[in-house]
């Protein structure tokens, strides 16, 4: 009995096993590698360069995506509305998307900072304006720090920089433990996370719309695969610890700071993080747009791309760029109301 019962439960390891197997390489056969990887000693990092433009009018720009992303989210939402002016880097941190991960310093912020640092070294970018969305904007604010040099500015977008109360979730915790990790994410992360893109994704994006391509052209599946679903765990398992003890030098930054962050984000507490950082950074602007979410690069790109010329130096009034988002949102959001309210003859059945 002890031996059929053995017997299933190797059965059962192997099938989930070799699913989870399949589909990652059916992931990755949908979304090929678009960047390049480069050794930057002791890992080959994974990126997208755009060389600079004849035409370019601003610094080079290095965009760091958040947890559970990879570098096609950000390009998605810049690389066309910004081409032709200025150099671009948009990279897959370690352990993301196509990048390797190296050694254990890559599990902290800290880390994946500095090997963004020698992958500019390597691309020949001396300096930059550092953009980090979310979980990248921890690593933002820990470059700003550690690299000051190579730091023209620095953009957050609702960055995750501060401790918040209460834990994080579950599957997180657990996929982070030595064996039950292994397990976890090698037997359930693909089935579960595979049924949860949908609504993952547009629970990112409320209360704002999640564009309809999003998931073909940014490709989010890519963390499930179990390897890349554990270094995304051990990521944001590690991030409390580390940023509870990094927030106090925050004041430490001297490079010119935007902080641009939304008053529905449900992903990131805005009060905590973006104030906190507007707080903390001298001199930082902080740039608070209603009815926007955890996704201000992609609900109100161009007030992102105006903190950009701002920090390059050019003029621009971020304050009243975010209210005329604002009411451009507000404005869609009523016009989508009326749509789908019923129409009067179908109220009344006449």
């Amino acid at each position: 009995m002890i031996d059929v019962l053995l017997l299933a439960v190797v059965l059962l390891l192997a099938v989930g096993a070799g699913f989870s197997a399949y589909k990652a390489r059916a992931i990755e056969q949908a979304y090929p590698n678009i960047g390049e990887l480069t050794d930057i000693g002791g890992l080959r990092m994974n990126a997208l360069h755009l060389p600079r433009p004849a035409t370019a009018d601003l610094p080079p720009l290095i965009f760091i995506h958040g947890a559970s992303g990879n570098l096609r989210d950000q390009f998605e939402a810049f690389a066309d509305p910004l081409a032709g002016r200025a150099e671009m880097l948009f990279v897959d941190r370690p352990g993301h998307g196509y990048s390797e991960r190296g050694g254990a310093e890559n599990a902290l912020p800290s880390g994946q900072a500095d090997a963004i640092a020698r992958l500019m070294e390597k691309r020949g970018i001396e300096s930059a304006i550092i953009v980090g969305h979310s979980f990248g904007g921890a690593i933002a604010a820990a470059f700003g720090m550690r690299h000051p040099d190579k730091t023209i500015g620095l953009l957050f977008l609702a960055p995750a920089t501060h401790p918040w109360p209460g834990g994080i979730d579950w599957y997180y915790t657990l996929a982070a433990m030595p064996v039950f990790g292994w397990l976890f994410t090698h037997l359930l992360v693909m089935p579960i996370g595979l049924r949860r893109v949908e609504s993952g994704t547009l629970g990112v994006f409320s209360p704002n719309e999640r564009p309809a391509d999003y998931i073909e052209k940014t490709a989010p599946e890519l963390v499930l695969r179990p390897r890349t679903f554990r270094n995304n765990a051990a990521d944001v398992a590690n991030l409390f610890a580390y940023v509870s003890a990094q927030a106090p030098r925050y004041r430490e930054i001297t490079a010119p700071t935007v902080i641009i962050t939304g008053d529905s984000d449900d992903i990131v507490m805005e009060e905590l993080h973006s104030r906190g950082l507007a707080r903390d950074i001298v001199g930082a602007e902080l740039v608070t747009i209603r009815h926007i979410g955890h996704k201000p690069d992609y609900a109100a790109t161009d007030v992102v791309i105006a903190a950009m010329e701002h920090l390059a130096g050019q003029s621009r009034d971020l304050q009243a760029l975010a209210q005329e988002a604002e009411a451009r949102l507000a404005s869609h959001k009523a016009s989508l109301s009326t749509a789908a309210a019923p129409s009067p003859q179908a109220v009344t059945g006449s």
